[in-house]
């Protein structure tokens, strides 16, 4: 499959004026830590939500999401769908303000300094482990996106020796408004990639439809695929029990250990606009991941008419949607070209919040916080960028090879990253902001059980299938609030200056 050259014209467009923009914004960006990491508190609720939101969904709404409904029907893309909106708004009702206002109580300007700080950790273990943490999630997330860029390179140009061009280009640009705007471009860049990921889904779900001739034709041809339109039982995707769907709707605790997604809480300029921002996210959220599904669905009829022939991934679907609009004229396939940039918006959006964190986490937890380096501000911000020029070497040399296991499905690199980080983090950020008594030990245990068990769930007991077939983010989540309770029960409460900075956060 090759796309049409004006397609590519305007994908190099788009990628220009990434750069021009993200250069632009970050030249106006304050120059001090909190400047370069969470844009000197001064993010609106448009932003505030939106970029949360685009960083969130990454690839994976794009190409993930309908690859899944495409090739299991309806029941495991929905469930997930569910409990990933559910989540998102439980993540800004429970979590955003009370993060937001303690953050600049505390002065914490990344995740790993929140929990430092807001438990007393004098000896910086809670910190140091947060940061490895997340810079050992992270650093295969971002190379996973680059493969992404790699691979829609050399799909669009039928030819695999572009793959490293790919690889290079989707670096480079991240690099550039990364480096010089830290979060302030990132998160307006992911704004602006938001709106173009919701162009690109209206435009696919309109034309795959008319398509198939209409949404009714296309039910009535999925209803002769046994178990496809199933969201229980016996479904094409298998066994939907209550378990089944428990383990899938698992999905949304993950919110409330994202530290690309949490820091967006911080960066806030006013707390009471983080309500908005919750009702924007959320209808986002709900709307864009119901018109991915019926995108896969219904790429599945174009697929099944012989309109689409000889799809060799199912994540690939939207691709082959747009492939086939650019045959319909220039203005079709300038559009063609405006939905893969669409594909390329969403995994940026997603690698730069990504880089920006792990390099967060090395040069102000690490160097700074475990290492006691002490950095003036101007040597702060360089350590800052030259952290992310190396996290997106290392990523490259990583997404380097096309074949890699990091890059074979986006959904199984999302699901493995995701339930690390919601497992690791979700449930003592809600004890630290919600359970005054809860203390380092507490923290620090539950936190090392949950990263234990994600990985033994995954690789030990999730393969023995039956029950067990479990998504590793349920259990681990569970075990790390158990861990974290019965731990601090265990050892001496806080120290009452801990105690009463949580009252004052609390008390407004």
């Amino acid at each position: 499959m090759v796309i049409s050259i004006v397609s590519l014209i305007v994908i190099a467009v788009y990628l220009l004026l990434v750069i021009f923009t993200g250069v632009v914004i970050g030249s106006k960006t304050e120059q001090s830590s909190e400047g370069f990491f969470l844009g000197g508190r001064g993010m609106g609720p448009l932003v505030t939500a939106m970029s949360a939101e685009a960083s969130d969904m990454s690839s994976y709404l794009l190409m993930g999401i309908p690859g899944l409904a495409f090739l299991t029907g309806l029941a495991d893309a929905t469930w997930t769908a569910i409990g990933l909106g559910i989540g998102t708004y439980l993540n800004f009702l429970l979590v955003s303000k009370k993060l937001r206002r303690y953050s600049v109580k505390i002065n914490a300007i990344t995740i790993p300094g929140f929990f430092s700080k807001r438990f007393g950790d004098s000896s910086k273990i809670i910190e140091t482990v947060s940061a490895i943490i997340i810079i050992v999630f992270f650093i295969p997330y971002v190379a996973s996106g680059l493969q992404a860029i790699g691979k829609l390179f050399s799909t669009l140009c039928g030819s695999d020796s572009l793959y490293l061009v790919g690889v290079f280009v989707g670096a480079i640009v991240i690099l550039s408004y990364s480096t010089i705007g830290g979060f302030g471009s990132v998160a307006v860049m992911d704004l602006i990639q938001s709106i173009i990921m919701t162009f690109a889904l209206a435009v696919v779900v309109i034309f795959s439809v008319n398509s198939v001739g209409g949404l009714n034709s296309s039910m009535e041809h999925l209803k002769t695929i046994p178990g496809f339109l199933k969201l229980t039982g016996d479904t094409a995707a298998g066994n939907y029990n209550f378990i089944t769907i428990l383990s899938t709707m698992a999905w949304g605790l993950g919110y409330f250990g994202m530290p690309h997604i949490l820091v967006r809480f911080m960066s806030i300029k006013d707390e009471n606009k983080l309500t908005l921002s919750r009702r924007i996210a959320a209808i986002w959220v709900f709307i864009s991941m119901g018109v991915a599904i019926l995108i896969g669905i219904v790429g599945k009829v174009m697929y099944d008419r012989g309109i689409i022939t000889n799809i060799s991934d199912s994540e690939k679907i939207i691709i082959y949607i747009s492939s086939l609009l650019a045959k319909n004229g220039l203005f079709f396939a300038i559009i063609a070209g405006i939905i893969l940039a669409g594909i390329l918006a969403a995994t940026m959006s997603t690698a730069d919040s990504q880089l920006l964190c792990a390099a967060s986490s090395f040069s102000e937890n690490l160097v700074q916080g475990t290492f006691k380096k002490k950095l003036s501000e101007k040597q702060s911000l360089t350590v800052a960028r030259c952290t992310v020029i190396g996290i997106i070497a290392l990523a490259v040399f990583i997404a380097s090879n096309p074949e890699s296991p990091i890059g074979k499905s986006i959904f199984q690199v999302v699901s493995f990253a995701w339930a690390g980080f919601g497992a690791c983090f979700g449930p003592v950020m809600l004890l630290a902001l919600f359970d005054k008594k809860m203390n380092k030990q507490g923290v620090s245990a539950g936190m090392i059980a949950g990263a234990i068990v994600i990985f033994i769930w995954k690789f030990a007991i999730r393969p023995l299938g039956g029950a067990w077939n479990v998504y590793e983010l349920l259990p681990a989540f569970l075990i790390n609030l158990i861990i974290a309770i019965i731990v601090s029960k265990l050892t001496p409460e806080p120290d009452a200056e801990i105690k009463k900075i949580f009252d004052e956060v609390m008390s407004k």
